[in-house]
This record gives structure tokens, C-alpha cells and sequence, in this order.
């Protein structure tokens, strides 16, 4: 057996019917020797996904063919970390009182990268061991950000980290907190830090090839791109956060991998304080 996450373009459904399909689902799966583990929708983009252990991608579509006839758009191969670490949960989660099962999360995630400015300099300058000191020192810092903001670590970059969020306002909060903390760090201390932040936010399925590939690249680029103590975000976290005061600096660039110049926009951070994280 296998897993597989599929991908739905399901425009002008609601959230009950989705419920209803997945129970038809469940009510069918035994007939092939499929489990579906759970699923995702999101109403305002018209998409949702299930994640299923099936022996093949064949087998799980002729379970959706009977039960409902909402053939997938799309079926990959994924490894179940890989899915925890991007949307948290791999089972149904239990329902909240007052809330009905079409009440799921959307699987829209907004994507984080950190990255020490000048890493490789400070190495050098000051050593392997004192180096090793001040990415500690970054790496708290960041993690703290991340769990009042309820952000997920997905990995450690060596220089950086790379988080998830299920709100796009909550990751352009942790990216303006991250800024202010490293500005409060830096003023006590002769070794300063300082911090590229990239943000880019989609679904979790992007193509065939790679999962989660083109947020994720995405957010990695703007990171690249960005200055010590800048925050860059997409033209997609511009759009979905809805607070448009906060973006300044408009301008298309060419980032490695990406045929046209992608807009981005800086987070201004120094002066604005952020709403609480929704």
C-alpha cells in the first residue's frame, strides 16, 4: 500500500457537499481495499484534496467513481512526512464542539524561509564553534516566533528555517515578529544577527513532479532575494492577507528558476505594529 494525495477542482461546491462525498467515500473504500485518511477544502478557491492509502492511484479514483462520481484532477505519490509537516495532520482530526464535518481545513498553506545574512563570513571570522552559537541563537528566536504564531517548522536549512501556516496572516505576523525580535537581540549584543525572511503562500499540490514545489521554491527564492532585516512577499501573500498598508515596493524580479520576473513586495515592519495572528 501506498499514499497518495489528490487534488479536486471542485468551483461552486460547498463544504457540506464535500462532507457528504468524503462519508460516501468511507462507506465505498472497503469494497477495494483503500483508506481514506482524511481530506482538505477550501471553499473560496473551489479545490479540495484527500489523503488515501491505496494500492494504487487507479484503485482510489474507482472509489471516488462509485461513491460520488468527483473524479480527481490529480493523484501523487506523497510521504506521509512530508504531509504532516506541511498541513499537520495525516488522520481526521476531531471535531470541535458546534462544529459540523464540513467544517475542515482549507489546505491553502502560506510558506516561510529564514536565512542567516553573510553566514559563510561569520564562520569564517569568528569560527565554527562561536558560529554554531549564533545560528542556536537565531534558531530560538525563530522557533519562538513560530509557536506564538502557530507556525509549523518543516526543516532546518543550515543558515535558516523553513516553516508552514495554515493562515497567511499569521505568517506575515511571525515573519514582522521575527524582524523585531532579531532588531531587540541586536541591540544588546556585539555580534549582531541578521535575518532575509521570504514568503509565498498556495496550495499544497502544485504539479505532478513535486508536491509542493513551486510555493516552496517560491518562498526560498524571495529569501535569497531579499536584504538583511527585509521581509519579501509574493504577489499571492499580497492578495490572501488583505492589508495591503503593510506592502510597499512593488517591483518584478528575475529569480533563479523562473522563467518571467515574479512581483514581490516588501513587508514593512519597523514601524507597524500587527494585528494579533488569526
Amino acid at each position: 500500500m501506498a499514499i497518495f494525495m489528490d487534488r479536486h477542482d471542485l468551483a461552486g461546491t460547498s463544504a457540506e457537499d464535500i462532507a457528504e462525498a468524503h462519508r460516501r467515500d468511507l462507506s465505498v473504500q472497503d469494497r477495494y481495499g483503500v483508506k481514506f485518511l482524511t481530506y482538505w477544502y477550501d471553499q473560496r478557491r473551489g479545490t479540495a484534496f484527500c489523503l488515501i492509502d491505496a494500492p494504487d492511484a487507479e484503485t482510489a479514483q474507482c472509489v471516488h467513481r462509485e461513491a460520488h462520481g468527483f473524479i480527481a484532477g490529480e493523484v501523487v505519490e506523497v510521504a506521509l512526512s512530508a504531509v504532516e509537516a506541511f498541513l499537520g495532520r495525516i488522520h481526521e482530526p476531531e471535531l470541535m464542539a458546534g462544529r459540523s464535518a464540513a467544517d475542515r481545513d482549507a489546505g491553502h498553506r502560506a510558506i516561510l524561509f529564514t536565512d542567516i545574512v553573510g553566514s559563510t563570513e561569520m564562520t569564517s571570522r569568528l569560527g565554527d564553534r562561536m558560529a554554531a552559537e549564533l545560528v542556536r541563537a537565531h534558531d530560538a528566536i525563530v522557533r519562538r516566533c513560530l509557536a506564538q504564531c502557530e507556525g509549523r517548522e518543516v526543516k532546518h536549512t543550515g543558515d535558516g528555517i523553513m516553516a508552514s501556516f495554515v493562515s497567511t496572516h499569521s505568517a506575515v505576523g511571525c515573519a514582522m515578529s521575527i524582524q523585531r525580535e532579531f532588531r531587540n537581540y541586536n541591540g544588546g549584543t556585539p555580534e549582531p544577527i541578521h535575518v532575509r525572511i521570504g514568503l509565498d503562500c498556495g496550495e499544497p499540490i502544485e504539479d505532478s513532479h513535486d508536491l509542493f514545489g513551486s510555493t516552496v521554491q517560491l518562498a526560498a527564492r524571495l529569501c535569497a532575494a531579499a536584504a538583511g532585516d527585509q521581509i519579501l512577499v509574493s504577489e499571492n501573500i499580497f492578495r490572501d492577507h488583505g492589508s495591503s498598508e503593510l506592502f510597499t515596493n512593488a517591483v518584478r524580479r528575475s529569480l533563479k528558476g523562473f522563467l518571467k520576473p515574479v512581483l514581490a513586495f516588501e513587508c514593512e515592519w519597523t514601524d507597524t505594529e500587527e494585528d494579533e495572528p488569526r
